[in-house]
């Protein structure tokens, strides 16, 4: 019997499904086929997700970590990555839904990683939405700062603007702060809260960025940036707090801990919903697994 198969874009980045007859296809349409699997073709698909995660680390390391600006001509080759490892996850993230399996740690985390590098090369590209406060904040000082830490909303009632971890001082300054700054450089923290915290917090904004009744995400205007933003600054935080830690420094991979299944979930839904709500804007994201 012949099967579907995983085939690599031809002169660029990412891979696509091919049915036995050799159409392209995404992965949810062929669990229609006689003997279908889920159960293999899904964890299939995240694995040649990490390969092309792998490639394009291996090729923009040093431009996705910081160490250098992107030269003349590596434009095109960081939008070909993040529109690629966009359309891998949409792909996954429809096909879970309709096998309608439980979520996989290992797929979890490889698309959060995914959603790292994704992030950070439309970052490079200047393509990423406002984070939420941006413009509005004072600028932290030298030394330690005294404050209480907080995770604050952008608007009451509307998530799909986003929120974000600040620390207020005793003196009424606003000063930015990360999850991964609360969890491993700060002291009187209650850790196991702020993950709760930040955890339900991106799930509102995930669930508010993809509903059909939420904004008018439909045009050009301001909703489809700021829900981009929004969405992509929980989830990016979220991630870098849970990046891999090593003797040499925190890398890329990024790790859930055991048993930790609503998390994996969480951060495929919330993968998928910046894809999908930037497809309202990227022309190169359009027509995304459904």
């Amino acid at each position: 019997m012949a099967l579907p198969r995983i085939h690599a874009t031809d002169d660029a980045l990412g891979f696509h499904w091919r049915t036995p007859d050799d159409r392209p296809a995404p992965l949810a349409d062929l669990f229609d086929l006689p003997g279908a699997e889920p159960h293999r073709w899904l964890p299939t698909h995240a694995e040649a997700l990490d390969d092309v995660l792998v490639e394009v680390a291996g090729r923009f390391g040093e431009v996705l970590g910081g160490g250098r600006g992107a030269r003349p001509g590596e434009h095109e080759g960081l939008a070909s990555a993040y529109r690629a490892i966009d359309r891998a996850v949409a792909d996954y993230a429809a096909a879970q839904r309709a096998a309608g399996l439980p979520a996989d740690t290992r797929a979890g985390q490889i698309i959060g990683t995914a959603a790292l590098l994704g992030i950070r090369a439309r970052w490079v590209l200047g393509l990423t939405g406002p984070a939420p406060f941006d413009g509005s904040l004072d600028t932290p000082g030298v030394g330690m700062v005294g404050g209480h830490a907080g995770l604050h909303w952008a608007e009451d009632g509307a998530p799909w603007r986003g929120a974000r971890w600040l620390v207020v001082t005793d003196d009424g300054r606003r000063l930015p702060a990360t999850l991964s700054m609360l969890l491993h450089d700060s002291s009187g923290v209650a850790k196991d809260a702020a993950l709760t915290e930040h955890r339900d917090a991106l799930a509102a904004v995930t669930e508010a960025v993809v509903d059909p009744a939420g904004p008018p995400m439909t045009t050009f205007g301001e909703a489809p940036m700021v829900a981009s933003g929004a969405v992509d600054w929980l989830l990016f935080d979220w991630v870098m707090a849970h990046r891999e830690r090593t003797e040499s420094g925190d890398s890329g991979a990024v790790v859930i801990p055991t048993g930790r299944v609503r998390d994996a979930r969480l951060i495929v839904a919330a993968a998928d919903a910046s894809a999908r709500v930037r497809a309202r804007f990227d022309p190169g994201l359009l027509a995304l697994p459904r």
